[in-house]
């Protein structure tokens, strides 16, 4: 028999014992480490908005859709809560993962302090004048035209048409 996704998922976030060796190891980074009535009450939590927005986006399905939404409402029967839990699982793992693979956008620093270097290299004669002589010129340029190939690609594929807009 196949376990529900729910069913599974409790089982591996339920936190295990460690044994004695490792309880000073453990007691060491006990505040770093959350507990498991942390961890339940943000499960439960997590349930909650789930529930909360499952049911929002089911209930504007049927607005929506009209009687068609209304049956398929009233097929997920007891099939909607489960869909509400593991949706919560989804969206917390994706949130970890954003986080542990650092996917959030540099902040407004890093790209004021990268593009005010390359405005004050761009603006300074003796810059120039140093790529030109050690050879790296070609290279900036190569990278200049690359960087307006995958513009006008980008522009090509905006307009879905090679040459001009499609005006009809």
């Amino acid at each position: 028999m196949v376990r529900p996704l729910s069913a599974r998922l409790t089982q591996a976030v339920r936190p295990r014992r460690l044994p004695q060796s490792h309880s000073r190891l453990h007691q060491r980074f006990a505040s770093s480490t959350p507990s498991a009535e942390e961890i339940q009450k943000k499960a439960q939590d997590a349930l909650a908005s789930a529930q909360k927005g499952f049911g929002q986006a089911v209930e504007t399905g049927k607005r929506l859709l009209g009687p068609v939404g209304e049956k398929a409402a009233a097929s997920l029967g007891a099939y909607r809560e489960p869909l509400a839990y593991n949706f919560a699982v989804f969206r917390e793992v994706l949130k970890q993962v954003y986080v542990a693979e650092r996917l959030q956008p540099p902040s407004l620093s890093t790209f004021q302090s990268v593009y005010s270097s390359l405005w004050a290299r761009a603006r300074n004669p003796q810059y120039w004048r140093e790529l030109a002589r050690s050879g790296d010129l070609t290279k900036v340029g190569i990278y200049a035209l690359e960087a307006y190939g995958i513009f006008k690609i980008g522009e090509i594929i905006g307009r879905r048409s090679l040459i001009g807009y499609n005006i009809q």
